[in-house]
Protein backbone atom coordinates (compact mmCIF):
# COMPACT_ATOMS: atom_id res chain seq x y z
CA UNK A 1 0.00 0.00 0.00
CA UNK A 2 2.87 2.82 0.95
CA UNK A 3 4.73 1.85 -1.71
CA UNK A 4 1.89 2.57 -4.31
CA UNK A 5 1.05 5.62 -2.55
CA UNK A 6 4.94 6.34 -2.70
CA UNK A 7 4.44 6.22 -6.56
CA UNK A 8 1.85 7.76 -6.95
CA UNK A 9 1.79 10.61 -4.36
CA UNK A 10 5.33 11.37 -3.87
CA UNK A 11 5.69 14.49 -6.54
CA UNK A 12 2.67 15.83 -5.35
CA UNK A 13 3.30 16.11 -1.92
CA UNK A 14 6.54 17.75 -2.74
CA UNK A 15 4.73 19.85 -5.34
CA UNK A 16 1.71 20.76 -2.37
CA UNK A 17 5.14 21.34 0.38
CA UNK A 18 7.47 23.74 -2.43
CA UNK A 19 4.37 25.92 -2.67
CA UNK A 20 3.54 26.62 0.61
CA UNK A 21 7.29 26.58 1.91
CA UNK A 22 9.12 28.09 -0.81
CA UNK A 23 12.27 25.77 -0.33
CA UNK A 24 13.16 22.79 -2.19
CA UNK A 25 15.40 21.09 0.46
CA UNK A 26 12.98 21.84 3.46
CA UNK A 27 9.84 20.20 1.11
CA UNK A 28 12.15 17.38 0.25
CA UNK A 29 12.56 16.29 3.85
CA UNK A 30 9.79 16.89 5.19
CA UNK A 31 7.94 14.94 2.54
CA UNK A 32 10.37 11.89 3.16
CA UNK A 33 9.93 12.18 7.13
CA UNK A 34 5.99 12.41 6.59
CA UNK A 35 6.41 8.72 4.52
CA UNK A 36 8.78 7.22 7.39
CA UNK A 37 5.41 8.69 9.87
CA UNK A 38 3.06 7.02 7.50
CA UNK A 39 5.26 3.91 7.27
CA UNK A 40 4.55 3.53 11.29
CA UNK A 41 1.16 4.24 11.71
CA UNK A 42 -1.02 3.16 8.98
CA UNK A 43 0.79 0.10 9.60
CA UNK A 44 -0.96 0.52 13.28
CA UNK A 45 -3.85 2.07 12.28
CA UNK A 46 -4.92 1.29 9.11
CA UNK A 47 -4.44 4.42 5.94
CA UNK A 48 -6.24 7.35 5.72
CA UNK A 49 -9.64 8.38 3.45
CA UNK A 50 -7.05 10.86 1.89
CA UNK A 51 -3.51 9.77 1.92
CA UNK A 52 -2.58 12.47 -0.11
CA UNK A 53 -3.84 15.35 1.79
CA UNK A 54 -2.70 13.54 4.64
CA UNK A 55 0.79 13.27 4.02
CA UNK A 56 1.02 17.30 2.79
CA UNK A 57 -0.63 18.43 6.11
CA UNK A 58 1.96 15.66 8.37
CA UNK A 59 4.56 16.82 6.16
CA UNK A 60 3.98 20.73 6.45
CA UNK A 61 3.20 20.03 10.43
CA UNK A 62 7.15 18.12 10.47
CA UNK A 63 8.55 21.37 8.29
CA UNK A 64 6.62 24.08 10.47
CA UNK A 65 8.43 22.23 13.95
CA UNK A 66 11.67 21.71 12.01
CA UNK A 67 12.14 25.56 11.89
CA UNK A 68 10.58 25.96 15.44
CA UNK A 69 13.73 24.35 16.35
CA UNK A 70 15.90 25.02 14.05
CA UNK A 71 16.24 29.03 14.89
CA UNK A 72 19.42 29.72 12.33
CA UNK A 73 16.94 29.57 9.92
CA UNK A 74 15.04 32.52 11.35
CA UNK A 75 14.45 34.17 8.29
CA UNK A 76 12.37 31.60 7.18
CA UNK A 77 10.17 31.80 10.50
CA UNK A 78 7.69 34.27 9.22
CA UNK A 79 5.28 30.47 7.62
CA UNK A 80 4.98 30.21 11.23
CA UNK A 81 2.49 32.86 11.09
CA UNK A 82 0.84 32.12 8.03
CA UNK A 83 -3.31 31.10 9.12
CA UNK A 84 -3.16 27.47 8.66
CA UNK A 85 -5.72 26.19 5.93
CA UNK A 86 -9.06 24.75 7.23
CA UNK A 87 -8.28 21.99 4.49
CA UNK A 88 -5.50 20.88 2.51
CA UNK A 89 -6.96 18.84 -0.69
CA UNK A 90 -5.30 16.66 -3.04
CA UNK A 91 -7.66 17.73 -6.02
CA UNK A 92 -7.20 16.34 -9.37
CA UNK A 93 -8.49 18.95 -10.79
CA UNK A 94 -5.78 21.21 -9.12
CA UNK A 95 -2.70 19.61 -8.47
CA UNK A 96 -1.82 19.05 -12.34
CA UNK A 97 -1.70 22.73 -13.01
CA UNK A 98 -0.20 23.48 -9.33
CA UNK A 99 2.68 21.39 -10.66
CA UNK A 100 3.62 22.28 -13.56
CA UNK A 101 3.69 25.80 -12.02
CA UNK A 102 6.21 24.46 -9.97
CA UNK A 103 7.93 23.22 -12.76
CA UNK A 104 8.49 26.16 -13.85
CA UNK A 105 9.44 27.75 -10.32
CA UNK A 106 12.56 24.92 -10.01
CA UNK A 107 13.73 25.49 -13.82
CA UNK A 108 14.94 28.93 -12.68
CA UNK A 109 17.69 30.65 -15.18
CA UNK A 110 20.53 31.01 -12.22
CA UNK A 111 21.25 27.65 -12.33
CA UNK A 112 22.22 26.09 -15.80
CA UNK A 113 19.66 23.95 -17.70
CA UNK A 114 21.33 20.84 -16.82
CA UNK A 115 20.91 21.17 -13.60
CA UNK A 116 17.20 22.85 -13.77
CA UNK A 117 16.23 19.61 -15.15
CA UNK A 118 18.04 17.22 -12.74
CA UNK A 119 16.65 19.10 -9.73
CA UNK A 120 13.36 18.86 -11.05
CA UNK A 121 13.20 15.45 -11.80
CA UNK A 122 14.43 14.39 -8.56
CA UNK A 123 12.32 16.99 -6.53
CA UNK A 124 9.15 17.10 -8.11
CA UNK A 125 9.25 14.49 -11.50
CA UNK A 126 9.11 11.31 -9.14
CA UNK A 127 12.57 9.79 -10.26
CA UNK A 128 15.01 8.45 -8.08
CA UNK A 129 18.75 9.70 -8.58
CA UNK A 130 20.03 6.53 -10.39
CA UNK A 131 17.18 7.01 -12.58
CA UNK A 132 17.83 10.39 -13.46
CA UNK A 133 21.67 9.56 -13.80
CA UNK A 134 20.66 6.96 -16.52
CA UNK A 135 18.54 9.81 -18.21
CA UNK A 136 21.63 11.83 -18.52
CA UNK A 137 24.16 9.19 -19.21
CA UNK A 138 26.21 9.71 -16.16
CA UNK A 139 26.91 7.24 -13.05
CA UNK A 140 24.85 7.52 -9.67
CA UNK A 141 27.67 9.46 -7.90
CA UNK A 142 28.13 12.10 -10.47
CA UNK A 143 24.12 12.60 -10.57
CA UNK A 144 24.60 12.79 -6.68
CA UNK A 145 27.56 15.72 -7.16
CA UNK A 146 25.44 17.76 -9.79
CA UNK A 147 22.18 17.78 -7.71
CA UNK A 148 24.41 19.09 -4.65
CA UNK A 149 26.33 21.29 -6.61
CA UNK A 150 22.87 22.84 -8.01
CA UNK A 151 21.18 23.10 -4.15
CA UNK A 152 24.38 24.62 -2.83
CA UNK A 153 24.04 27.48 -5.35
CA UNK A 154 20.42 27.42 -4.16
CA UNK A 155 21.26 27.76 -0.95
CA UNK A 156 24.24 30.34 -1.66
CA UNK A 157 22.55 32.85 -4.25
CA UNK A 158 19.30 32.63 -2.22
CA UNK A 159 17.77 31.60 -5.05
CA UNK A 160 13.73 32.62 -4.02
CA UNK A 161 11.54 29.75 -5.21
CA UNK A 162 8.43 31.64 -6.46
CA UNK A 163 5.77 30.73 -9.31
CA UNK A 164 7.43 33.51 -12.00
CA UNK A 165 5.16 36.00 -13.73
CA UNK A 166 3.46 35.21 -17.17
CA UNK A 167 6.08 37.19 -19.39
CA UNK A 168 9.02 34.98 -17.85
CA UNK A 169 7.68 31.75 -19.01
CA UNK A 170 8.96 31.48 -22.31
CA UNK A 171 12.44 32.00 -20.84
CA UNK A 172 11.88 28.72 -18.83
CA UNK A 173 9.77 26.85 -21.03
CA UNK A 174 12.83 24.89 -22.63
CA UNK A 175 13.77 23.36 -19.50
CA UNK A 176 10.35 22.34 -18.41
CA UNK A 177 9.99 20.04 -21.96
CA UNK A 178 13.29 18.25 -21.05
CA UNK A 179 11.70 17.67 -17.98
CA UNK A 180 8.02 16.15 -19.62
CA UNK A 181 9.96 14.74 -22.09
CA UNK A 182 12.74 12.66 -19.68
CA UNK A 183 9.73 11.65 -17.66
CA UNK A 184 7.99 10.62 -20.71
CA UNK A 185 10.91 8.56 -21.94
CA UNK A 186 11.72 6.98 -18.13
CA UNK A 187 8.26 5.95 -18.30
CA UNK A 188 8.30 4.66 -21.76
CA UNK A 189 11.36 2.89 -21.48
CA UNK A 190 10.93 1.26 -17.98
CA UNK A 191 7.46 0.17 -18.81
CA UNK A 192 6.06 3.02 -15.57
CA UNK A 193 2.33 3.61 -17.52
CA UNK A 194 1.89 5.90 -14.30
CA UNK A 195 5.19 7.80 -15.63
CA UNK A 196 4.45 8.22 -19.75
CA UNK A 197 0.62 8.96 -18.92
CA UNK A 198 1.53 12.09 -16.42
CA UNK A 199 3.78 13.54 -18.50
CA UNK A 200 0.96 13.51 -21.41
CA UNK A 201 -1.28 14.78 -18.82
CA UNK A 202 0.59 17.48 -17.69
CA UNK A 203 2.01 18.41 -21.75
CA UNK A 204 -1.97 18.92 -22.57
CA UNK A 205 -2.11 21.15 -19.37
CA UNK A 206 0.71 23.00 -20.65
CA UNK A 207 -0.08 23.11 -24.03
CA UNK A 208 -3.83 24.64 -22.60
CA UNK A 209 -1.47 27.16 -21.05
CA UNK A 210 0.53 28.15 -24.04
CA UNK A 211 -0.93 27.29 -27.40
CA UNK A 212 1.37 29.13 -29.52
CA UNK A 213 4.55 27.53 -28.69
CA UNK A 214 5.79 25.01 -31.25
CA UNK A 215 7.93 23.20 -29.29
CA UNK A 216 5.48 22.66 -26.53
CA UNK A 217 2.77 21.19 -29.15
CA UNK A 218 5.75 19.12 -31.01
CA UNK A 219 6.76 17.48 -27.57
CA UNK A 220 2.80 16.65 -27.22
CA UNK A 221 2.60 15.12 -31.06
CA UNK A 222 6.28 13.08 -29.68
CA UNK A 223 4.81 11.64 -26.66
CA UNK A 224 1.24 10.28 -27.90
CA UNK A 225 2.94 9.05 -31.08
CA UNK A 226 5.23 6.76 -28.74
CA UNK A 227 3.00 6.18 -26.10
CA UNK A 228 0.68 4.83 -29.32
CA UNK A 229 2.46 1.48 -29.51
CA UNK A 230 2.69 1.00 -25.59
CA UNK A 231 0.46 -1.91 -25.16
CA UNK A 232 2.22 -4.04 -28.27
CA UNK A 233 5.50 -3.42 -26.93
CA UNK A 234 5.44 -6.11 -24.36
CA UNK A 235 4.07 -9.69 -25.00
CA UNK A 236 4.44 -11.59 -22.93
CA UNK A 237 6.34 -9.69 -20.18
CA UNK A 238 9.20 -9.56 -22.88
CA UNK A 239 10.54 -6.38 -25.21
CA UNK A 240 8.88 -6.58 -28.61
CA UNK A 241 10.81 -4.71 -31.40
CA UNK A 242 9.46 -2.33 -33.61
CA UNK A 243 8.82 -4.66 -36.78
CA UNK A 244 7.81 -7.40 -34.96
CA UNK A 245 4.56 -5.77 -32.86
CA UNK A 246 0.93 -6.37 -33.43
CA UNK A 247 0.04 -3.26 -34.50
CA UNK A 248 -3.98 -3.89 -33.84
CA UNK A 249 -2.85 -3.50 -30.62
CA UNK A 250 -1.21 0.41 -31.43
CA UNK A 251 -3.63 3.29 -30.30
CA UNK A 252 -4.97 4.65 -33.87
CA UNK A 253 -7.00 7.38 -32.42
CA UNK A 254 -3.55 8.50 -30.45
CA UNK A 255 -1.34 8.11 -33.79
CA UNK A 256 -4.18 10.49 -35.47
CA UNK A 257 -4.32 12.85 -33.03
CA UNK A 258 0.00 12.77 -32.70
CA UNK A 259 -0.10 13.33 -36.55
CA UNK A 260 -2.10 16.25 -36.44
CA UNK A 261 -0.22 17.87 -33.64
CA UNK A 262 3.15 17.24 -35.85
CA UNK A 263 0.94 18.98 -38.58
CA UNK A 264 -0.04 21.62 -36.27
CA UNK A 265 4.01 21.88 -34.61
CA UNK A 266 5.40 22.55 -38.62
CA UNK A 267 2.68 24.95 -39.12
CA UNK A 268 3.64 27.05 -36.18
CA UNK A 269 7.34 27.04 -36.83
CA UNK A 270 8.45 23.81 -34.81
CA UNK A 271 11.93 23.45 -36.32
CA UNK A 272 13.62 21.87 -32.75
CA UNK A 273 14.24 18.61 -31.28
CA UNK A 274 11.18 17.35 -30.60
CA UNK A 275 9.49 17.96 -33.91
CA UNK A 276 11.80 16.31 -35.79
CA UNK A 277 11.91 13.24 -33.17
CA UNK A 278 7.85 13.65 -33.62
CA UNK A 279 8.14 12.88 -37.90
CA UNK A 280 10.61 10.46 -36.94
CA UNK A 281 8.05 8.95 -34.90
CA UNK A 282 5.20 9.34 -37.05
CA UNK A 283 7.25 7.68 -40.13
CA UNK A 284 7.26 4.81 -37.92
CA UNK A 285 3.53 4.31 -37.66
CA UNK A 286 3.44 4.39 -41.55
CA UNK A 287 2.76 0.60 -42.94
CA UNK A 288 5.92 1.38 -44.87
CA UNK A 289 8.65 2.89 -43.29
CA UNK A 290 10.58 4.93 -45.49
CA UNK A 291 13.83 4.18 -43.76
CA UNK A 292 15.77 6.80 -46.08
CA UNK A 293 13.56 9.63 -44.48
CA UNK A 294 13.99 8.23 -41.06
CA UNK A 295 17.96 8.37 -41.73
CA UNK A 296 17.61 11.70 -42.89
CA UNK A 297 15.71 13.34 -40.12
CA UNK A 298 17.83 11.02 -37.36
CA UNK A 299 20.79 13.28 -39.15
CA UNK A 300 19.09 16.36 -39.13
CA UNK A 301 18.72 15.29 -34.85
CA UNK A 302 22.19 14.64 -34.44
CA UNK A 303 23.22 17.75 -36.09
CA UNK A 304 20.85 19.84 -33.26
CA UNK A 305 22.38 17.57 -30.42
CA UNK A 306 25.52 16.28 -31.60
CA UNK A 307 24.27 13.21 -29.35
CA UNK A 308 26.01 9.85 -29.95
CA UNK A 309 22.36 8.38 -28.74
CA UNK A 310 21.01 9.71 -31.75
CA UNK A 311 23.71 8.47 -34.02
CA UNK A 312 22.98 5.25 -32.82
CA UNK A 313 19.41 5.14 -33.78
CA UNK A 314 20.52 6.44 -37.05
CA UNK A 315 22.43 3.47 -37.87
CA UNK A 316 19.37 1.29 -36.78
CA UNK A 317 18.11 3.05 -40.21
CA UNK A 318 21.15 2.53 -42.44
CA UNK A 319 20.81 -1.04 -41.45
CA UNK A 320 17.47 -0.97 -42.92
CA UNK A 321 19.01 0.89 -45.84
CA UNK A 322 22.61 -0.63 -46.67
CA UNK A 323 22.58 -3.71 -44.22
CA UNK A 324 24.10 -4.61 -41.07
CA UNK A 325 27.48 -3.83 -42.07
CA UNK A 326 27.69 -0.40 -42.55
CA UNK A 327 25.62 0.13 -39.41
CA UNK A 328 28.14 -1.59 -37.48
CA UNK A 329 30.69 0.53 -38.86
CA UNK A 330 28.56 3.66 -37.64
CA UNK A 331 28.01 2.12 -34.31
CA UNK A 332 31.59 0.83 -33.56
CA UNK A 333 32.37 4.48 -33.92
CA UNK A 334 30.51 5.24 -30.71
CA UNK A 335 31.98 5.68 -27.13
CA UNK A 336 28.18 4.40 -25.07
CA UNK A 337 29.92 1.72 -23.52
CA UNK A 338 27.51 2.09 -20.36
CA UNK A 339 24.64 2.63 -22.74
CA UNK A 340 22.40 -0.60 -22.50
CA UNK A 341 21.05 -0.14 -26.20
CA UNK A 342 24.06 0.04 -27.63
CA UNK A 343 25.30 -3.51 -26.65
CA UNK A 344 21.69 -4.60 -27.76
CA UNK A 345 22.27 -2.53 -31.15
CA UNK A 346 25.30 -4.01 -31.47
CA UNK A 347 24.38 -7.46 -30.89
CA UNK A 348 21.06 -7.52 -33.14
CA UNK A 349 24.01 -6.67 -35.61
CA UNK A 350 26.01 -8.99 -35.08
CA UNK A 351 23.46 -11.60 -35.16
CA UNK A 352 22.61 -11.04 -38.52
CA UNK A 353 26.30 -10.81 -39.87
CA UNK A 354 26.41 -14.22 -38.61
CA UNK A 355 29.26 -13.76 -35.82
CA UNK A 356 27.45 -15.34 -32.89
CA UNK A 357 30.26 -15.52 -30.67
CA UNK A 358 30.26 -11.79 -30.46
CA UNK A 359 26.42 -11.07 -30.42
CA UNK A 360 26.68 -13.17 -27.01
CA UNK A 361 29.31 -11.02 -25.73
CA UNK A 362 27.53 -7.62 -26.83
CA UNK A 363 23.71 -9.30 -25.62
CA UNK A 364 25.59 -10.38 -22.08
CA UNK A 365 26.80 -6.66 -21.78
CA UNK A 366 23.27 -5.75 -22.55
CA UNK A 367 21.81 -7.96 -19.95
CA UNK A 368 24.07 -6.61 -17.43
CA UNK A 369 22.79 -3.12 -18.11
CA UNK A 370 18.95 -4.09 -18.26
CA UNK A 371 16.84 -1.93 -15.78
CA UNK A 372 13.91 -3.82 -16.60
CA UNK A 373 12.33 -7.34 -16.42
CA UNK A 374 11.28 -7.44 -19.95
CA UNK A 375 14.22 -6.53 -20.81
CA UNK A 376 15.73 -8.88 -19.45
CA UNK A 377 13.34 -11.52 -20.92
CA UNK A 378 14.02 -10.01 -24.44
CA UNK A 379 17.61 -10.74 -23.74
CA UNK A 380 17.72 -13.48 -22.13
CA UNK A 381 15.63 -14.97 -25.30
CA UNK A 382 17.97 -13.56 -27.78
CA UNK A 383 21.42 -15.42 -26.32
CA UNK A 384 19.29 -18.74 -26.31
CA UNK A 385 18.27 -18.23 -29.77
CA UNK A 386 21.80 -18.29 -30.64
Amino acid sequence: MLEEVFRDQWARVVAALVSFLGDIDLAEEAAQEAFVIAAERWARDGPPDNPGAWLVVTGRNRAIDRLRRDRTRAEKTRLLDRPEPAEITMDETTIPDERLELFFMCCHPALATEAQVALTLRALGGLSTPEIARAFLVNDETMKRRLSRARNKIRVAAIPFAIPHDHLLPGRLGAVLAVLYLIFNQGYGDGRADLAAEAIRLGRILLGLMPDEPEAVALLALMLLHDSRRAARVRDGEIVLLHEQDRRLWDIAQIEEGRALLDRAVRVGARGVYAVQAAIAALQTEERIDWPAVAALYGRLHELTGSEIVELNRAVAIAEIEGPRAALAIVDALHLDDYRYFHSTRAELLRRLDDPAAARAAYRRALDLATTEAERRFLNHRLTDL
